[in-house]
């Protein structure tokens, strides 16, 4: 099975999880891709659902399969987020980001009263780290912040070079919301509570890539098949 037909056979797990009349919240990356195109098939056959995107690439993705599309003004609380992520350890803490949707991603899965995790084996890992970590932040001030995020870091027992993500043009990344992210190289983070916690002290922080807690259930594919993990109680 290649990575791609893992994500797709992870997706069609969790898509068993969707009954008629959900409000879903809809992830983005190239495994939650799989998860609305398989939405789409079922909205197509008379599936009633209404859902919200977490960003501005997975909007075009379910409009153009004609996924019923609101938003957390119209509807602030949602059934089931089904979402991918860039790490998850085995308490369900994650880091997510990857592709620049962390802040959205974050809103609609703390909206949500069950998150399912969909990833291939590749991103289970013993202590988070490894994948850098995004961190949202404002462009005003960026230099200063960047400082104050180096000791935010450094005060959470972890090291590693911390640089402004850019775009295939040379120019810094702008997410959906207009920001920009730093990604913070760590390798290791043995305390990720403390360092989200600090993270979110800092002025000028829009959000960090750390989601704990938010995760119900993660589905992990594997070569023998599809693993639950559920969350510890």
């Amino acid at each position: 099975m290649t990575q791609d037909e893992a994500k797709r056979a992870v997706a069609a797990v969790a898509i068993e999880a969707v009954r008629p009349g959900m409000r879903l919240g809809l992830g983005t990356g190239s495994t939650a891709k799989h998860f609305v195109d398989l939405l789409g098939e079922l909205v197509r056959d008379g599936l009633q659902v209404i859902c919200v995107p977490t960003s501005e690439a997975t909007r075009a993705q379910a409009q153009s399969l004609n996924i019923p599309l609101t938003t957390l003004d119209e509807t602030p609380e949602l059934d089931l987020t089904v979402d991918g992520a860039d790490e998850l350890d085995a308490h369900l803490n994650l880091i997510k980001g990857g592709g620049a949707a962390l802040l959205r991603e974050k809103i609609v899965a703390a909206a949500s009263a069950r998150m399912i995790v969909i990833a291939d084996a590749s991103k289970k890992v013993e202590t988070l780290g490894r994948f850098p970590l995004p961190i949202e932040v404002i462009q005003f001030g960026l230099g200063a912040t960047k400082i104050a995020v180096a000791k935010a870091i450094e005060a959470a027992g972890c090291t590693g070079p911390t640089r402004l993500r850019l775009a295939a043009d040379g120019h810094p990344l702008v997410t959906d919301s207009g920001h920009v992210i730093l990604d913070a190289a760590l390798e290791r983070i043995p305390d990720a509570r403390a360092l989200a916690d600090n993270l979110a002290a800092v002025p000028g922080v829009v959000e960090h890539g750390l989601f704990i807690g938010l995760a119900s259930e993660a589905l992990i594919a594997g070569p023998t098949g599809v693993e639950r993990l559920a969350s510890p109680a």
